[in-house]
């Protein structure tokens, strides 16, 4: 029997936008949404937005803005297995994960990237 894994929905949010919407962009979410800036990791600045974070990065090569979502499953191989037999496209060469990170980047079918890693609340 197949171990099935569970997923969540993660903590952060990330917004991809285009270098010259980035300035605007920042100062929308800082000056008019009023959201406090909890890090800031050039070219990234992140917002608390409720109980998630949200990343605003600028990504040289965009025409427009994209947001990309986390995925949290409690067992990356189990994931990586179910995602694949359900036709999932695997998406990894669209940005680099750090060496050793238990996780990897997904399409939807309506084109949005999750990043798919395991739950670190879950151990």
């Amino acid at each position: 029997m197949r171990n099935k894994p569970g997923f969540t929905g993660g903590r952060n949010i990330a917004m991809k936008v285009p270098p010259h919407l980035y300035d605007a962009t920042i100062r929308f979410y800082r000056d008019v949404a009023g959201l406090p800036i909890i890090e800031q990791l050039a070219p990234s600045v992140v917002f608390q937005f409720g109980a998630s974070r949200l990343w605003i990065d600028s990504v040289d090569g965009l025409s427009q803005a994209e947001v990309w979502l986390e995925l949290n499953t409690d067992n990356v191989a189990a994931a990586t297995s179910a995602l694949q037999a359900s036709g999932v496209v695997r998406r990894d060469e669209i940005e680099a994960l750090p060496e050793g990170f238990e996780g990897f980047w997904i399409s939807s079918p309506a084109s949005i990237i999750h990043l798919v890693c395991r739950d670190t609340d879950t151990g």
